[in-house]
């Protein structure tokens, strides 16, 4: 019986899924700029991410929808016709909300996309408000995994990518913000930041790009000519800190 429930569900939900794309112009899935032969890996999270969220959806309907059907029967043994005549608008207000939040699950989940080539990662997440996060590894300061027992329970993990912020703002030199990015809910979180560590170590190791840049006149950076250049770049962001 359940398995003809959830045929049904995502039957239902692919049609208001198209519906939804075309009238709210969802974007297809995010991309990033690539040389020629260069790997760029595009992905959800995980499975068990969704089954994440509906754990907490069902959680969440058990403890509202009882509280719901508590209301009703206290009303009802107080007064059976008035019971009886609100029974609509109780089952109404149980249901269409459980309807809305079911959908909303699978919009999240559908519509949250990570992006990773070799020079930098896009997180897109949204529907109605739709965020997009570009960030180049040479700006990466740390990456973290993260989970919660629940998650494991899940097969799941966030990846939490720290990278360097802009000023804070209060006046105070050298202050700076922390920006991340979350990659949720994946289940090789461990290899997605070695991975990532990686590219950092790569692009920081490279510089202002690769090992040599021919000029116009066809001559060659050297590594010591790069690493003047880092020098002056550390020394204008200092200054202008």
């Amino acid at each position: 019986m359940n398995g003809r429930v959830d045929q049904a569900a995502a039957w239902i939900y692919k049609g208001l899924w198209r519906l939804i794309v075309d009238w709210l112009r969802v974007p297809p899935a995010p991309t990033l700029p690539a040389k020629t032969g260069e790997k760029v890996k595009t992905f959800h999270p995980a499975p068990g991410f969704l089954k994440y969220l509906k754990f907490w959806f069902w959680l969440v309907l058990i403890v509202f929808d009882g509280l719901i059907a508590l209301g009703w029967i206290i009303i009802f043994s107080i007064n059976n016709v008035v019971g009886l005549a609100l029974l609509p608008l109780f089952l109404f207000v149980a249901i269409v909300p459980d309807i809305i939040a079911y959908v909303a699950i699978h919009l999240r989940y559908d519509t949250t996309w990570y992006v990773m080539s070799e020079r930098a990662m896009r997180l897109r997440r949204g529907v109605w408000s739709i965020t997009e996060v570009t960030i180049t590894y040479e700006n990466v300061q740390n990456v973290k995994v993260k989970s919660g027992p629940i998650q494991r329970g899940f097969g799941i993990k966030d990846v939490i990518v720290e990278t360097a912020g802009a000023g804070s703002g209060n006046g105070e030199q050298g202050a700076s913000v922390t920006n991340q990015g979350l990659i949720e809910g994946v289940a090789d979180a461990e290899h997605i930041r070695d991975l990532i560590m990686r590219r950092v170590r790569a692009s920081q190791s490279t510089g202002l790009g690769d090992e040599a840049h021919e000029t116009r006149t066809g001559m060659a950076w050297s590594p010591a000519h790069l690493a003047a250049l880092r020098d002056i770049r550390d020394e204008v962001g200092r200054l202008h800190a």
